[in-house]
């Protein structure tokens, strides 16, 4: 299974999982200790520095793991960018400055992309499950970024 996968990957390389949603309708997501941020970078984001990603001095590393086919949320953040890394297989994104979906991106192993802060973005799984490294990037350190701060535009699974 997908899930015994992704813990074992995280406890080979000693990342300590702090939470996890294996629950949603198009996966699940993993919650990464905070303080192993640049572990997790080195790992997934080609050592990418988090002292120069940090805005507000919180980040927050998760593994997502999409489901085939699956769409999550035409959604954005107020308090927050992204930064997404694949890890296995392959996804599609849709990112906009408003609210219309526009072109497809194509993501695979290894390759990344950034999401501003108040940008439109989708996730599309393809015909397997991939893993995807994402960073949250904190942009207010008085109010930082959780899972209430998704605006949902439109949503396969009727979330609000």
């Amino acid at each position: 299974m997908i899930y015994k996968e992704v813990e074992l990957l995280l406890s080979n390389n000693n990342l300590n999982i702090i939470s996890k949603d294996i629950d949603r309708p198009w996966g699940g997501f993993y919650v990464i200790d905070e303080s192993q941020a640049q572990n997790f970078a080195n790992l997934f984001f080609n050592n990418l520095d988090v002292s120069k990603l940090s805005l507000s001095g919180k980040l927050s590393p998760k593994i997502l793991v999409i489901k085939p086919r699956k769409r999550l949320s035409w959604q954005y953040h107020h308090r927050r960018s992204e930064i997404w890394s694949v890890i296995k297989e392959s996804i599609k994104v849709i990112k906009s400055d408003d609210d219309i979906e526009r072109e497809l991106i194509n993501l695979r192993a290894g390759e990344q992309i950034e999401i501003a802060k108040e940008e439109r973005h989708r996730i599309i799984g393809t015909d397997k499950y991939a893993l995807v490294a994402e960073m949250w990037i904190h942009t207010d350190k008085d109010n930082p970024s959780n899972e209430e701060d998704i605006v949902r535009i439109q949503d396969d699974f009727d979330r609000k």
